[in-house]
């Protein structure tokens, strides 16, 4: 490990080799710190809190607080944070509370800019970009590869299915659907995010199959559960569709419809 002198580092905390630790920084007696990790200056990191390898913390965040939230009584809940993600200025990070997982999960390959907020039980996939300022509240499920906008807001408990995107300044207060664009205040749906998924490798069929499950679901006079069924016929031959199925089919809030 590579401190600077003036970092604060408990001597009960497991650091890796090849880690570097900014001035002033604070680490905690229980933080872990996976090897070629890089820790800027004026991070505080504490409470029970894993850190995978390679990840790039910027100046002034504070990742492993104690949540936000007047039930929690101090109980020894954690972060996990996987490898390769930067997380840049002034982000905040919470621990879980014992009325979830008593973890706020973060994946692999994220792109977290300045002032993100994740709150208690918050679980993030992999490879996802938080734009500046993104607001989650606790209990918030991101799937893979979603992209939120700038000044995001996610109300608690809300999930938001792999490869999905929001504009700047939307306001999530239901579940937002696998692969679906959402806009506004509050959110409402604007199509399939297809240039993303034709970046990702997406044939141009299964794109097509797509947006023809979304207008089954969005732009057809059908109920959400007749909905469902024109889905689940459609997946029998795009499997693509089945994964929006199963999206839906796990929605606790309803879907931004």
């Amino acid at each position: 490990m590579k401190a600077h002198p003036t970092a604060v580092v408990h001597p009960g905390a497991r650091i890796a080799a090849g880690v570097e630790v900014g001035p002033f920084t604070v680490v905690g007696e229980h933080v872990a710190i996976g090897e070629g990790s890089w820790i800027g200056s004026h991070v505080v990191l504490e409470g029970h809190l894993s850190i995978g390898p390679h990840n790039r913390i910027f100046q002034f965040a504070s990742i492993g607080g104690p949540p936000q939230d007047k039930k929690y009584g101090g109980e020894p809940t954690s972060v996990e944070i996987g490898e390769g993600n930067t997380i840049r200025e002034y982000v905040t990070i919470n621990r879980g509370t014992t009325q979830d997982a008593g973890v706020t999960r973060i994946g692999d390959d994220n792109w977290i800019m300045a002032y993100v907020h994740f709150a208690h039980d918050c679980q993030i996939g992999s490879h996802t970009i938080f734009a500046n300022a993104c607001q989650l509240a606790g209990h918030v499920h991101v799937g893979d590869f979603a992209i939120l906008g700038a000044t995001t807001l996610v109300h608690q408990f809300v999930k938001i299915g792999a490869h999905s995107f929001t504009a700047m300044g939307t306001f999530l207060q239901q579940d937002l659907p696998t692969y679906v664009t959402a806009a506004g205040n509050p959110s409402h749906p604007y199509g399939i995010n297809a240039e993303g998924l034709r970046r990702r490798g997406f044939t141009p069929e299964a794109i097509n199959a797509l947006k023809r499950a979304y207008r089954s679901l969005y732009r057809s006079s059908l109920s959400l559960e007749e909905a469902k069924a024109a889905l689940q016929a459609q997946a029998a031959t795009f499997p693509e569709v089945g994964v929006l199925l199963e999206f839906l089919a796990g929605s606790t809030r309803g879907i931004v419809r």
